[in-house]
């Protein structure tokens, strides 16, 4: 193509004559024949000839050199002329060089150049089968240049040799990589699988000696019986059985929840026949409610008891209660609750109402009284500080204090007596909702504390609830204490109980836990008042002090009761230490303290405290009417004023310092008289606080008083 090109450059004819002429050309010359295998020799034995292309190239040059085109066509039919043995070798030598050229590697840039200057579609037509005339049109010259283009070709085949080995080598350490990379992959599958088939075949282990020790468990068990049985038989046998005792196990269950919903509808109808009671008309009811409400209460009452003896007659003859029967004896008694609830709102609504009427009516007359017994007690003070002076101190309260103090004890002994049905039951039902209501009363004193005032709520209204009559939920269950008749004494007598122990154990470990429990126990107080009867009754027979009162010794009382008496601890290992003892006491005298300083925020502010600062004010003085006891003074004294000082000096102001200063004056040196070296710490705090006292003028509030932000915290 190279020469061809230069041809149509130049149009040198003469050369292409020159060269068909001389004998060299008609020397074939082949690039590939080192690729092929070939002699080097082959292509001498050929008759050389030019290719078939070449009469078409040459047709095209003639139509551009119309001279030329005269000689190219003689020459044309000279080579037609020439023998068929030569035309032949030609055809042979051109289908050779076509397979060469088949055979040799493509060349883009060749092949773009022969699409340039192949022929029309009238000369790419086949030829037939006489094979176009060949042209020898080689010389040295071009033998030097297509020497050259092959040396070029060498090269470049060599070069892309080279390249092709690097891509090959490039590609083969890829592949390698992959390889290895694939091989540990398939190796950790292979690890894989291998632990997975070692833990199935494990698991399988396990699960076969698991059902080889069953199997052979009950083969033992079998097996005089599986000899002389057939397989089948026995598998048929074996499910029988099974079936048995599953139908003998459903039948047993379905009798004990039969049983159990019997003995239930019987809870139900007792419990609802017992609250139907409650409707019955009483000298309170009768006084507090219309008699239309009455009548209404009563009537719906019979309906829902009829309800549930319609019920329990249908089990008269054996047959158990059907879970319909069950769902409507539990509504019956939801509503008589209910019903109780509206009554018992109603009563005390119209109680509420009665006592407001008749507090309003009696406010001026306690106004008066209170001015009038404020007199009395300065009288009173005056008499024993002069009284003091000449005859020297009491041992024991006055008769005054004596006779409230055993009032307050028959008191709680009453009630006591009056809840030991309920207390001393053996019915298991009974016993039940005896801890239940214990649990009831109990727990939320326990949960009392400072953390927020919206706690604090919440447990008062849920104690108040308890004592109004309301259910309340405690344990994930519903209680009231209408379930029982004697429901409400045990309420009061064990929350008042719980109350103190509060201060005997909450109080004396952390002294600002006092005032939580206070304000909740004073707000009970409040609206409940015999449930503060009970406190007091509990604290007077736990500490002595708080009344204040020295029990005697009386004679063959034995001294570990006298020390029980005294409010020490005695049980096995012997009476409790001194500190201890002292620790519990203080813990109650500050709950004490608390409760007369302190009033429920949300109450109706109508009427006086219950128990307020005029009982701490008479109790100040009846200790200081009364010779000291070693410790115990001047703990309790120092407790008390800690908590209360401050309020005592708001409310009573100069008499209060004029008594603050009797103490210090003439009472201290009484204390230190009867203390001994080892056992001055808390008379020393006493001096302390008195002296600090009356040297500023002032007592600061106690720590842990609850404030006005208090009450609007949340958390």
């Amino acid at each position: 193509m190279v020469f061809v090109n230069m041809l149509s450059k130049h149009g040198r004819w003469e050369t292409l004559e020159a060269l068909k002429n001389s004998p060299k050309g008609k020397l074939s010359f082949d690039p590939h024949w080192l690729d092929r295998g070939e002699d080097i020799l082959a292509g001498c034995k050929d008759t050389l000839s030019l290719s078939p292309h070449s009469g078409s190239i040459l047709e095209r040059i003639s139509s551009f050199s119309p001279q030329k085109s005269f000689l190219v066509s003689k020459d044309y039919g000279s080579e037609l002329s020439e023998t068929p043995s030569s035309s032949s070798s030609s055809a042979s030598d051109s289908n050779g060089k076509n397979s060469r050229r088949s055979a040799a590697p493509h060349n883009p840039t060749l092949d773009a150049e022969v699409k340039h200057e192949s022929p029309g579609p009238e000369c790419s037509q086949d030829p037939g089968p006489v094979s176009p005339p060949a042209i020898s049109l080689l010389s040295p010259k071009a033998m030097e240049t297509a020497g050259r283009i092959l040396r070029f070709q060498e090269e470049q085949r060599e070069k892309a040799k080279i390249l092709l080995r690097q891509r090959q080598e490039v590609q083969e350490r890829l592949v390698e990589e992959v390889s290895n990379v694939e091989s540990e992959h398939l190796k950790r599958f292979e690890e894989l699988t291998e632990l997975k088939q070692r833990q199935e075949f494990q698991s399988m282990r396990d699960m076969m000696d698991r059902e080889t020790k069953e199997s052979m468990g009950r083969q033992e068990k079998l097996k005089e019986e599986q000899r002389h049985r057939i397989r089948i038989l026995n598998l048929r046998l074996r499910e029988l059985e099974m079936q048995r005792l599953r139908e003998a196990e459903l039948e047993k269950q379905r009798q004990a929840e039969g049983r159990e919903k019997l003995r239930n509808l019987n809870t139900i109808q007792e419990e609802i026949l017992q609250l139907n009671q409650l409707l019955e008309p009483s000298t309170q009811t009768l006084a507090d409610l219309p008699p239309s409400s009455l009548s209404s209460y009563s009537s719906r009452g019979n309906q829902l008891c009829s309800q549930v003896s319609e019920v329990v007659r249908k089990t008269a003859q054996g047959e158990f209660p059907s879970a319909e029967d069950m769902t409507a004896a539990e509504r019956a008694l939801h509503d008589m609750r209910g019903l109780i609830r509206l009554m018992q709102q109603e009563v005390a609504e119209a109680q509420e109402r009665k006592k407001q009427q008749q507090e309003q009516e009696k406010e001026q007359g306690r106004q008066q009284e209170l001015q009038a017994q404020q007199e009395a007690q300065k009288k009173a003070q005056q008499l024993a500080n002069e009284k003091a002076q000449k005859k020297g101190l009491q041992n024991s309260a006055d008769s005054v204090t004596l006779a409230w103090f055993k009032e307050l004890q028959d008191s709680a002994a009453r009630c006591t007596q009056a809840m030991e049905p309920l207390c001393s039951s053996k019915d298991s039902q009974t016993n039940k909702l005896k801890l239940e209501l214990q649990k009831a009363a109990t727990i939320p004193v326990s949960q009392i504390s400072s953390i927020s005032g919206r706690q604090l709520r919440e447990i008062f209204n849920k104690i108040n609830g308890l004592l109004s009559g309301r259910s309340v939920v405690s344990g994930g269950r519903t209680i009231s204490s209408s379930q029982h008749p004697l429901a409400l004494n045990f309420i009061s007598y064990k929350l008042a109980e719980k109350f103190v122990k509060q201060g005997e154990e909450e109080v004396a470990s952390h002294h600002e836990a006092a005032f939580p429990i206070a304000v909740v126990a004073s707000g009970i107080w409040e609206l409940h008042p015999h449930v503060g009867d009970l406190i007091l009754a509990h604290l007077h027979k736990k500490c002595p002090y708080a009344v204040p009162h020295y029990p005697p010794m009386k004679d063959g009382t034995p001294v570990e009761e006298y020390q029980r008496i005294l409010g020490y601890r005695v049980d096995a290992n012997g009476v409790e230490g001194q500190d201890s003892f002292l620790k519990r006491m203080s813990g109650m005298i500050r709950l004490y303290a608390a409760i007369i300083q302190l009033r429920w925020p949300f109450g109706s502010k109508q009427g006086s405290v219950p128990h307020g600062l005029d009982h701490g004010w008479r109790w100040l003085a009846q200790m200081l009417n009364m010779e000291p006891l070693v410790d115990v003074t001047a703990t309790l004294l120092f407790d008390f004023l800690e908590v209360c000082g401050h309020a005592l000096m708001t409310q009573y102001q100069s008499q209060f310092w004029k008594v603050l200063l009797l103490l210090k004056d003439e009472y201290f040196p009484r204390i230190e008289a009867v203390t001994s070296t080892g056992e001055r710490g808390s008379m020393i705090r006493l001096k302390q606080f008195l002296e600090t006292s009356l040297q500023r003028r002032h007592i600061s509030p106690p720590k842990g008083q609850l404030t006005s932000s208090f009450w609007t915290s949340s958390e």
